[in-house]
């Protein structure tokens, strides 16, 4: 059987998605839950055990980028034990995870060299061809498109839903970062799409940016969902302060009408092809909740900012 490792979140769900991991043998400090009980961490960053506020890690991975620094490492000599046929990396960010120069410096020196592969999807539908292409790489190929055809028939069911009723687009802003303030990007806005929303203020299929706050106020969306990457609902939490003492918070229509929500990150960021989807079930059910209901378990990865609280 070939011998997997995994350097990204994302790849490693979906193995375990497409009952593949048994294939995998390590991945990174990051990876879902069940696959930190199951498998070795290959992967660490120098980040790891230290609670930092969104504006020090964001300034923290700048000066690291700006001074050429690399913020993860690879347990070389735990790799070389593991003599993996294939490992999966990515070249689409250089911040949230390890990249493919980085990994091909560490495997420089193993006496089994490794096929690399990066996985790297701009768009939604890049991150379903990213599963055809993992599952391909184990010969398994055929198990991806049972995957995948799942997949499509729910999102075809949510979009069922909203033509239905001829559901109207709601105007949406979903933060990827809080400080500094980042829009959404890639693949996300495809999924809002999908939801029955439009994010102006996104970027479809790039890199998601600093956003001013005048730009947002000016924008004056009617929903605002908050997911910083990496972060959990009770992190974002932590830290909304940030955004609730912006002059004209109080001014925006979704903070009048009490349409502001935090969300797990991993329905939109470091996700695999099935908690996007999950992502865009959730969604639906915030912008249309008279037409689409979020299935029950996936009603703990998002909460409704209690706003009176969230102002003091």
């Amino acid at each position: 059987m070939l011998k997997v490792c995994s350097f990204l979140p994302a790849v490693t769900q979906m193995l375990y998605d497409m009952g593949l991991d048994g294939h995998l043998e390590g991945i990174t400090f990051e990876c879902p839950e069940r696959a930190l009980r199951e498998k070795k961490p290959v992967v660490r960053c120098i980040l790891e055990g230290k609670n930092l506020s969104s504006q020090e890690i964001d300034s923290l991975f700048s000066a690291s980028k700006n001074q050429g620094k690399q913020l993860y490492y690879v347990d070389e000599v735990l790799l070389e034990e593991m003599a993996p046929d294939i490992i999966f990396t990515q070249d689409m960010c250089d911040v949230c995870q390890i990249d493919t120069a980085c990994t091909s410096a560490a495997v420089a020196h193993l006496k089994k060299q490794p096929k690399l592969i990066s996985i790297s999807p701009e768009s939604l539908e890049d991150v379903f061809e990213s599963a055809i292409t993992i599952a391909k790489a184990v010969n398994k190929e055929e198990v991806a498109y049972r995957y995948l055809d799942g997949l499509h028939k729910r999102m075809d069911n949510v979009v069922d839903q909203l033509r239905s009723v001829r559901a109207t687009p709601k105007r949406v802003m979903l933060m990827e970062w809080i400080q500094p303030i980042f829009n959404c990007g890639h693949w996300i806005p495809h999924q809002i799409a999908y939801a029955g929303g439009v994010d102006m203020l996104s970027n479809p299929s790039g890199d998601s940016v600093v956003t001013p706050w005048s730009k947002i106020v000016k924008y004056d969306p009617e929903i605002v969902v908050i997911a910083p990457c990496g972060f959990t609902i009770d992190r974002t939490l932590e830290e909304i302060h940030l955004l609730t003492k912006q002059e004209g918070w109080g001014k925006l229509k979704a903070v009048k009408e009490n349409k502001v929500f935090v969300a797990d990150f991993d329905m939109f960021t470091q996700s695999s092809a099935n908690t996007l989807v999950d992502g865009i079930e959730v969604l639906a059910g915030l912008f249309h909740p008279e037409t689409v209901k979020i299935p029950d378990e996936l009603k703990g990865k998002y909460t409704q900012l209690n706003l009176q609280k969230a102002q003091h």
